[in-house]
């Protein structure tokens, strides 16, 4: 067994867990977004950072940061809300992330974190990229503008579905998700049309088509499930 702090208090871990695992183990919150559980861990959103104090106050992904002994993880405290508060402010900014007019509202987990942190305004200014939505599917739509780029939709297709429908395309504030890199969704020949994507979006980027914003509320927990039963692709 590993021991390890977390928030003053002494843990154990089993070699190979994730500081996430740990902390949920244990009863501490740690916010995540890109993180899902039933998928590998990618540690780009960098909602989860936390601090080791015996590494010099290092910030690192809890999702994707294996314990290690003796490790002094704090995970709650001003600097940290901060810190996560700023990315959730530039993740806002960066697409059309206007709550009131998405389907998804009121069921959203970045609209959730917001609430969480106390973001109450965005002080940078919105990109509005204006992005061609797609409604070419006959069951989703995806609306790429109000993509947060964390990946889930993509780990799901590959790992669960095995299809491996979508990836990411472009680089820097240019990256996009696509379906088949590139070309409407409706036309993709790797679609097994399962809507495992859908179910892991966290946002408003992939909703089942003919839905009420009261009825889009997801499942991703159900992909976790999945893998418990079966090997990932």
């Amino acid at each position: 067994m590993i021991h390890l702090e977390i928030d003053g208090r002494e843990v154990t871990a089993r070699p190979g867990q994730t500081i996430l695992e740990v902390a949920e183990e244990a009863g501490v919150r740690i916010p995540t977004l890109c993180y899902l559980s039933g998928l590998s861990p990618r540690g780009s959103c960098r909602i989860c950072l936390v601090e080791v104090a015996n590494w010099n106050g290092k910030l690192v992904p809890a999702c994707a940061t294996p314990v290690q002994e003796g490790m002094r993880v704090v995970a709650t405290s001003p600097r940290l809300t901060e810190l996560r508060r700023r990315v959730l402010e530039l993740l806002f900014a960066e697409r059309n992330h206007i709550c009131a007019i998405c389907v998804s509202n009121g069921h959203c987990e970045l609209q959730d974190l917001a609430c969480e942190l106390g973001l109450e305004a965005v002080r940078v200014p919105y990109r509005f990229p204006g992005l061609t939505l797609d409604a070419s599917h006959g069951k989703f739509v995806y609306d790429p503008n109000r993509c947060v780029l964390c990946g889930r939709c993509v780990r799901a297709c590959s790992e669960v579905e095995g299809a491996m429908t979508w990836g990411f395309s472009g680089r820097g504030i240019h990256t996009t998700v696509e379906p088949d890199l590139g070309g409407p969704w409706g036309s993709s020949e790797t679609c097994t049309e399962c809507g495992k994507c859908v179910q892991a979006c966290p946002v408003g980027a992939l909703v089942e088509r003919g839905k009420a914003t009261a009825e889009q509320e997801k499942e991703p927990q159900l992909l976790a499930q999945i893998t418990e039963r079966r090997p990932r692709a």
